[in-house]
């Protein structure tokens, strides 16, 4: 009897440890959601569906969701309340993990604390545009105009506490100009004003705008990245238009709630940076004007934690401000 209870036991825990591991085997068992905390049609929602699609060839069946509002901060703060289970991911960027936490005083989550960084994905520059019919023509033209009239000239952006948004702001500082900021709750209206000529700037990542400028209907006047866009060469830096030092890019990235599965963590930051290695996705990447970046969880984490305090720096001395 002792001996036949033994057996018995050993049989169960043997299958328990089966399930168990067949259970982890299988992730994803199920669709996996993953959250674009912007509109359909900008940048972050563009790099998330070229990514999900190559995810795809992998065994994993993402449903990409647009949640939009608070600057990016909805889609984040629903991913960082899910179950962590490894079945809901959010596209974050730099403006709601980096700029938030000091740009809004009650910020519904910690990035640091309630995310789990999985991988960086891509970076991009962002690109500052007038319509195809803007007098316009060189930073130096909006830099002239704007000190004879200050206030006088518009800019658009995808909202405020954006890269778009801070960045301008600290441009403005540097120039010793004053725009009035206009935000949108995406890409698709402000593009629509500035190429009527409703608003004069837009300033966003390239791949939000590049199919606008590869169609004419809109002129890149400056990026602000350290060197050119390679999608955009003709286009000058800022640093190049006489504002030397002067430096803005977003980055972007998939994370999950705190607390996920580490073997869950493992598997998707190393199918993401396998998918990131391929020379059709970064060609799809590319030619939106991204950057393909990829890496380890832990260099994720460092970034957010830095970039956290730099653009903390920035928001405070620029005295950027939302509603």
């Amino acid at each position: 009897m002792q001996l036949s209870r033994r057996i018995a036991l050993a049989l169960t825990a043997a299958s328990l440890f089966t399930a168990v591991a067949a259970h982890a085997q299988a992730w994803p068992a199920k669709p996996v959601r993953l959250y674009v905390p912007f509109p359909a049609g900008g940048g972050t929602d563009i790099i998330t569906r070229e990514l999900a699609n190559k995810l795809s060839t992998s065994g994993y069946n993402f449903v990409v969701e647009n949640k939009p509002g608070s600057g990016g901060n909805l889609g984040v703060d629903a991913a960082a309340k899910s179950p962590a289970d490894g079945y809901t991911f959010v596209m974050g960027q730099t403006s709601n993990l980096a700029i938030n936490p000091t740009l809004y005083p009650k910020l519904p989550y910690d990035p640091v604390k309630d995310l789990t960084p999985i991988s960086m994905v891509a970076s991009s520059s962002l690109v500052i545009v007038t319509g195809a019919d803007s007098p316009y023509k060189t930073l130096a033209d909006v830099v002239k105009a704007a000190k004879e009239k200050p206030g006088s000239i518009n800019y658009a952006t995808s909202g405020n506490g954006t890269v778009a948004h801070l960045a301008t702001e600290s441009f403005q500082k540097v120039a010793g100009v004053k725009l009035t900021h206009i935000p949108y709750k995406g890409a698709a209206q402000g593009a629509t004003d500035v190429i009527s000529g409703q608003v004069q700037l837009y300033v966003s990542s390239i791949p939000t705008l590049l199919g606008h400028l590869k169609s004419g209907k809109m002129r890149a006047i400056a990026v602000t990245a350290a060197k050119r866009a390679d999608d955009l060469p003709q286009v000058p830096t800022v640093a190049e238009s006489g504002y030397k030092g002067f430096e803005a890019v977003t980055w972007f990235g998939v994370l999950g709630p705190a607390n996920l599965p580490k073997d869950v963590v493992a598997k998707l930051s190393a199918d993401i940076n396998k998918a990131l290695k391929d020379a059709e996705l970064r060609k799809k990447l590319g030619d939106q004007g991204a950057d393909v970046e990829g890496s380890t969880p832990e260099q994720f984490g460092k970034l957010i934690r830095d970039d956290i305090a730099r653009w903390g720096k920035i928001v405070k001395e620029s005295g950027a401000k939302v509603d």
